[in-house]
């Protein structure tokens, strides 16, 4: 058993680590090298510290990102840990900007996704998220606790996939040097788009990937264009050879999948209102938000995540994560529904 349940349980313990921390203040993260950005160094000072001078928050974000820019966040020499991510952005950026991490001069990057998806806030950037490993709090203050642990080396980087520039990027990366076991698994998040069709209406959250690892969450964000209920559809993983249509682990239901019940509806059987709510482990923060699409359509948009903290889902040669898009007909039979998904899946995988 591990110390989930109770995190400071080793907080007293004394080891052989060092804390360190990449900003804008602090770009290189080294010891004794916060806060020496004299204004007007560079186009990322603040106009706002002239009269104070260089110690005092000279160089808060970086600016100016243009559109298609490739920004490195951090660089760090391992062995190390990545504990703590915070960041935030202008909400209208939140969809238009990707998050990518590159482990061990790896050309392929290990963490790929829209930056507010893989907060689990790929709606409008503005919702209010309470778990464990993610916590996004007034105004849009994002924050990442998943454990981030490599052996050679890490490069974070955000790229701006909007029109605009982006005018202010705040940021803050928190790691620990120090040994990481052999039989530490690197930190994997990935997003994947689809639109489901009535002859297939089903969405790949993760499509297969091969090796050993175990499966620790889902981020969904679910545009609905039928009235009525939406998810009545299965979570099914497929582990380790499993035929296409025989998965190990089958759910019962899109709601059921994320904790919920019963349409995440309140006490009044007559009201079908979605009820909100952010726990430790399983959230809907924003629920049933009507929305124009750009194609002049109306959509009910869902947002919702689950993280396998307590029970992660582990496999030893591969995994694939699927769900379906079923609402009801009239008649009482299932109809197969035509809409938008988005989701990020998490995991953690051998080198």
């Amino acid at each position: 058993m591990n110390n989930l349940f109770n995190p400071l349980i080793d907080i007293a313990t004394l080891r052989q680590a060092q804390t360190r921390s990449i900003s804008a203040e602090n770009p290189t993260g080294e010891k004794a090298a916060g806060a020496q950005a004299i204004p007007g160094e560079d186009e990322h000072c603040t106009d706002a510290a002239r009269k104070l001078g260089k110690g005092w928050k000279v160089r808060p974000c970086l600016k100016n990102i243009a559109t298609g820019e490739t920004v490195t966040l951090a660089q760090i020499k391992g062995p190390a840990t990545i504990q703590h991510i915070w960041c935030t952005v202008d909400a209208k950026f939140i969809n238009s900007i990707t998050l990518r991490a590159y482990y061990d001069d790896s050309q392929q990057p290990s963490i790929d996704a829209p930056l507010g998806h893989f907060f689990a806030n790929g709606l409008d950037g503005l919702a209010l998220v309470n778990s464990i490993p993610i916590a996004v709090n007034p105004r849009g203050g994002m924050n990442c606790y998943w454990p981030m642990p490599f052996h050679e080396n890490m490069r974070l980087e955000i790229i701006n996939n909007s029109s605009q520039i982006i005018n202010e990027f705040f940021f803050q990366i928190t790691y620990e040097l120090g040994e990481i076991t052999d039989n530490t698994g690197y930190f994997h998040a990935r997003s994947n788009q689809s639109t489901t069709s009535r002859q297939c209406p089903e969405h790949i959250i993760l499509e297969t990937i091969k090796g050993q690892g175990h499966y620790i969450g889902t981020y969904l964000l679910w545009k609905q264009y039928d009235a009525g209920w939406w998810g009545e559809g299965e979570v099914k993983f497929f582990l380790d050879g499993d035929p296409k249509d025989r998965p190990t682990i089958c759910g019962t239901g899109t709601e059921d999948y994320f904790g919920g019940a019963w349409g995440f509806t309140g006490p009044d059987p007559d009201d079908p209102t979605p009820v909100t709510f952010s726990s430790p482990f399983l959230g809907y923060p924003q629920a049933g938000i009507k929305k124009c699409m750009p194609d002049g359509r109306e959509a009910i948009l869902h947002s919702l995540y689950r993280w396998h903290i307590p029970d992660p889902i582990h496999f030893k040669q591969d995994i694939k994560v699927t769900v379906q898009a079923l609402g009801w007909q009239e008649d009482g039979t299932y109809l197969p529904l035509a809409d938008d998904l988005a989701s990020v899946a998490y995991w953690y995988q051998a080198p």
